[in-house]
Parts: C-alpha cells; structure tokens; sequence
C-alpha cells in the first residue's frame, strides 16, 4: 500500500458529488483502483473517491469544460492563426 499527498492539492469532479479538492492518492495495488482523499467543497466532508469516479475540474485556460454529466472532459483549444 502507497499513500501519497499531493503538492499542490488538485481541484476535482467527483461524479455523483460535487466539486472537492484531491489532497491524497492511495495506492492498494494493481488489483484495486486508485482511491483520491478529497475535501468536498460543499459541507467539507472528506472523502475517499474511486479512480472512475474521479474527473479533473474545468479549466478552459487547459483545455478543459464542463461536460454534459456534470464531469469535466477533456477538448483541445480551437487553432489561431
């Protein structure tokens, strides 16, 4: 088993739960899926969220908006010039 905190924390989708805050990564190995310690933005609760369940937050300066589930996914920025 690996426990790893993040530096800097990463801001996240849970599915089904809102945003949060990703501030650690455990690690069972490889027959279990990752699980994301991550504060909830609403309430504060602390949770361990499932790998699949798990989305990186919006971001258009990155590429990435909002997706029709809730989730963010992941688009490329339109070409200039």
């Amino acid at each position: 088993m690996a426990f790893t905190q993040l530096d800097p924390p990463l801001p996240v989708h849970v599915v089904d739960r809102g945003k949060g805050c990703a501030f650690a990564v455990i690690d069972y190995g490889q027959e279990f899926d990752l699980l994301w310690v991550t504060a909830m933005d609403d309430g504060g609760e602390i949770w361990c969220v499932p790998n699949p369940k798990v989305r990186m937050q919006a971001n258009w300066s990155m590429g990435r908006t909002p997706g029709t589930s809730g989730a963010a996914n992941v688009t490329s920025l339109p070409r200039t010039g």
